[in-house]
């Protein structure tokens, strides 16, 4: 039949050609076209395409005449929006060599005329949505050698007479139907791609006939069966084989690395199992190994040979291993002998452990590394700073000078220590993704001076501490920032206000103080705000419902107060809003989220009243009063309120001296006896040994009457706490009265064996001289050591055995520590409460005195590990005592309890020690 074709199309060619037949052929040859033009719509792109051309239609787009004959050789109109059908016209093109119409929209069968076209070299139909069922009649264009029919929506079987009339075919791009049975009657295809077909089962056996293949594409089919374990031996010119996203299973045959000319070798999204060949490294010109997403798998033992082996490769460029989890073991070091030409190694999603070798920093050129959500650990190496090519990076430690990094995502990681500061060097860093670590320390400053970073910000949900660098606001272009889940403090900086292309704010669970910024007001654009779970005070801004956009707001779990503003009822894009757990007051408003009762949440804010009566709120009681108005008159209130309160207490102290004056002249001894009988006198030669002669020293503190000395009897076994009172001061002789039976006000042994708290403020004192002490003129229930009171007493609370307890949680962690309440160190939000608390459990030994780690290092295991217990319980006795807010501080007889059985659990250690010894 190929013979009758050829000598059909020769017959034609020989006819004598007159010139009637010449003119007649160029009109059939533009008619053909303006056909053409008609039925694909024309428009735009065809608008040189009319009769006004003095050179005729040669000169038209897209169209190329050749011979003296002036006939239509090419048809070039890809991309040119073209829609409608293909016109049967075509077909009478009878010269036409190349017709190539991709990407275009045309629709409808590709018309049986083209089987007319016997010079038809190259068709190029790909990328339009042709439907129907498969031009068979394209068989007889004998000459043809390149097909492209992929990306349509084409039906129906490939003739299997493609093999027998087309002889001269190179290249075929199928996009629909099934493989041909006859193609290895085509000797010299070189290029077959029958990617994303439907196509199932398995590949014909005459597929592995076509010995002349240069590329192979069978990707995107539902292809199973496995590779045939001779396919080195089949194509020795082989470039490309193509066959992802199958379902081929099997191992990988090792004669595929006697195919010496692969470039690109695409496996991934199969099923292949056992060992990757590992004499890959023979394919010298390989440049894309792609098995990513299968069964293969690697282990300590074996499958690893592969690595080394493709350090031959010197021409690899992407390395693409992601998605095996069977793939296990350390990464071996070889990775590092990979071809310095390799721009992707992924990694990521496998079950390999260990470290990165420091070798990793060889590959100079590469530009993309993944190894995220693998076991890896430790300390990302150092060098890896050298791979200034990097745009793309998993994992971080020490980043170096990497300044064309534009991603850094290394969220959920394992990773550890602090942040680096040379981050900062990361001058073209967009995206910056470290969440879900354990990173620790403070945020460097140096992040927020990278005025590229746009995309986003994420480092919630790390051990980051201190304040939020100040330099934030300068990320003017900044969409993201979250920092949530972190231990961060201090004042949100006013400047975060200037963020004005910040859409997402997130600083929630962390310890941020002070008042909610009234900058946050100049972000138009942000859609959430979360700032729960924080310690902020004061009102809820009101310029916060000038933020038009905002669709959630989270304020939860803080301590503000005053009233909900009305002007949240105005945000019509508010669809949730959480105010639970303040101190709020006054009228809920009623309209906008409010009503919203599934999205809002108010609980926990006791003093709120009003609002839909499904939140079952008590009624305002004075709804008449506007809040203006009480704003108006509050300080007439507090005015008239100061003044009471000063005639009362005026009053109050004309009483009590009065009563005093009464008592002293009845009284003949000053202190119920039982006080003295308790203590044992010292003498003052004792005191003032222990002391070193009052040493500055052992200056402890300083009260409202006097000092406070740290003293250690001769015999070096009793250390006490010793009060020096003035005798100049008015109230000290009263003070010495209440004070002096307690002499010794502190007896600590070992782990603490406390009997008395505070100087001249706590009373964990038998229950009679605790009632005569209270019963006394003493003015120590109001006074004591600065560092020492409670702070509620600054805000004019009365006295209570809280304030007393607060007291001597901070004793305690004094004498633990070594740290004075009022050491230098302390500044900002940094007290002996934090200091200590940052600490626990797992960095005791950080924070205790120096004294009491000289010996650390010479104790067995058992013995460091019972006093580091004992050392926790106490410190963790002190943090619990010295509470900012009385209710959450253990109370008297829990801290007396407490102190006994850490001292008795100690002392029963220390015996059992000292027996078997």
């Amino acid at each position: 039949m190929a013979a009758s074709l050829t000598s059909l199309c020769l017959l034609l060619l020989s006819l004598p050609i007159s010139s009637s037949t010449l003119v007649a052929a160029e009109a059939g040859d533009e008619a053909a076209l303006l056909a053409f033009k008609a039925a694909s719509g024309g428009g735009d792109a065809l608008a040189s395409w009319n009769g006004s051309s003095t050179r005729g239609f040669c000169s038209w787009e897209g169209v190329r005449c050749g011979g003296r004959q002036r006939r239509v050789v090419a048809l070039n109109l890809p991309s040119r929006r073209l829609t409608g059908i293909l016109s049967p016209a075509i077909g009478n093109l009878s010269s036409l060599r190349t017709l190539n119409l991709s990407s275009n929209g045309f629709i409808g069968d590709i018309p049986a005329n083209l089987g007319r076209l016997c010079h038809l070299h190259v068709l190029d139909l790909s990328q339009n949505t042709f439907s129907g069922k498969f031009p068979i009649n394209l068989t007889s264009c004998i000459n043809l050698n390149t097909v492209f029919l992929n990306n349509h929506q084409l039906r129906g079987h490939v003739p299997s007479e493609i093999g027998d009339n087309l002889k001269d075919l190179r290249v075929l791009i199928l996009g629909k139907g099934t493989i041909p049975s006859r193609l290895s009657d085509i000797p010299g295809i070189q290029y077959l791609a029958l990617a994303f077909n439907n196509l199932s089962g398995e590949p014909p056996l005459s597929l592995y006939n076509l010995s002349s293949l240069q590329a192979l594409q069978l990707q995107a089919n539902m292809l199973h069966g496995g590779i045939p374990a001779n396919i080195g031996s089949k194509f020795p010119s082989m470039r490309i084989l193509c066959l992802y996203q199958n379902q081929f299973t099997g191992s990988i045959p090792n004669s595929l690395s006697n195919l010496s000319a692969l470039e690109s070798i695409q496996l991934n999204e199969n099923r292949f199992s056992g060992y990757v060949p590992r004499m890959l490294g023979r394919l010298r010109a390989l440049k894309y190994l792609s098995l990513y997403e299968t069964m293969i798998e690697a282990d300590e033992r074996e499958g690893w040979e592969f690595i080394t082996s493709l350090s031959n490769c010197s021409q690899l460029q992407r390395l693409l291993l992601f998605g095996n989890s069977a793939f296990t073991g350390q990464l071996p070091s070889s990775i590092g002998n990979l071809s310095t030409t390799l721009q992707i190694l992924l990694l990521d999603t496998t079950g390999i452990s260990g470290s990165i070798p420091s070798a990793i920093s060889n590959l100079v050129n590469l530009q993309e590394f993944g190894v995220q959500d693998t076991s890896i650990s430790g300390v990302i190496p150092e060098s890896i700073g050298k791979l200034g090519n990097l745009d793309r990076l998993g994992l971080f430690n020490t980043m170096g000078n990497l300044t064309r990094l534009t991603l850094l995502d290394a969220h959920d990681a394992n990773l550890e220590g602090a942040i680096p500061p040379s981050l900062g060097n990361m001058k073209n860093l967009q995206s910056l993704d470290l969440s879900m670590n354990h990173l620790n320390g403070s945020v460097p400053a140096e992040i927020f001076k990278l005025l590229t970073l746009s995309t986003l910000i994420n480092i919630s949900y790390n051990l980051l501490s201190g304040p939020l660098p100040s330099e934030v606001g300068s990320l003017k272009n900044l969409n993201f920032l979250s920092l949530n889940g972190n231990r961060l403090s201090g004042q949100i900086p006013d400047g975060i206000g200037k963020l004005l292309m910040l859409q997402e704010l997130w600083l929630a669970n962390n310890s941020f103080e002070g008042s909610i910024p009234q900058s946050l007001s100049n972000i138009k654009g942000l859609s959430t705000l979360s700032l729960s779970m924080n310690k902020l005070t004061g009102p809820i801004p009101d310029g916060i419902g000038n933020i038009s956009n905002l669709q959630q707001l989270y304020l939860a779990h803080n301590n503000l107060s005053g009233p909900i503003p009305l002007i949240l009822q105005n945000l019509t894009s508010l669809s949730n809003l959480d105010l639970s757990f303040n101190n709020l007051q006054g009228a809920v408003p009623t309209k906008g989220i409010f009503q919203k009762l599934a999205n809002l949440s108010i609980t926990g804010n006791t003093e709120l009243c009003g609002g839909m009566p499904q939140l079952h709120l008590p009624p305002c009681q004075m709804n008449s009063i506007k809040i203006k108005r009480k704003g108006k008159l509050m300080p007439l209130k507090i005015a008239l309120a100061t003044i009471v309160a000063l005639l009362f207490l005026t009053c109050i102290i004309a009483l009590i001296q009065l009563i005093n004056k009464k008592l002293r002249r009845k009284q003949k001894i000053p202190f119920p006896p039982v006080v003295e009988e308790q203590y044992k006198r010292v003498s003052y030669r004792a005191l003032a040994n222990g002391t070193n002669g009052f040493s500055e020293a052992n200056l402890l503190g300083k009260g409202s009457f006097g000092e406070v000395y740290k003293c250690t009897f001769e015999d070096e076994a009793t250390i006490t706490a010793v009060k020096v009172f003035n005798p100049e001061q008015s109230g000290s002789a009263r003070s010495f009265v209440a004070e002096s039976p307690p002499t010794i006000l502190v007896w600590i042994r070992h782990c603490m064996s406390a009997r008395v708290g505070d100087f001249g403020i706590s009373r964990i004192l038998p229950e009679c001289v605790n009632e005569a002490l209270q019963n006394s003129n003493s003015t120590i229930g109001i006074r004591g050591s600065i560092g020492y009171v409670a702070p509620e007493y600054g805000e004019g609370s009365s006295v209570s055995t809280l304030g007393d307890v607060y007291s001597l949680g901070i004793l305690l962690l004094e004498m633990f520590t070594g740290k004075s309440p009022t050491d230098d160190m302390f500044i900002g939000p940094l007290d002996l409460h934090k200091f200590a608390e940052d600490a626990l459990p797992n960095r005791i030994w950080d924070v205790v005195d120096s004294t009491l780690r000289l010996d650390a290092g010479t104790y067995d295991n058992t013995t460091r590990t019972k006093i580091e217990n004992c050392l926790v319980s106490v410190i963790a006795l002190g943090i619990s005592c010295s509470k900012k807010q009385p209710k959450e501080r253990t109370s008297v007889q829990n801290a007396a309890a407490e102190m006994h059985a850490i001292r008795d659990s100690y002392l029963i250690f220390a015996r059992s020690v000292a027996v078997w010894e």
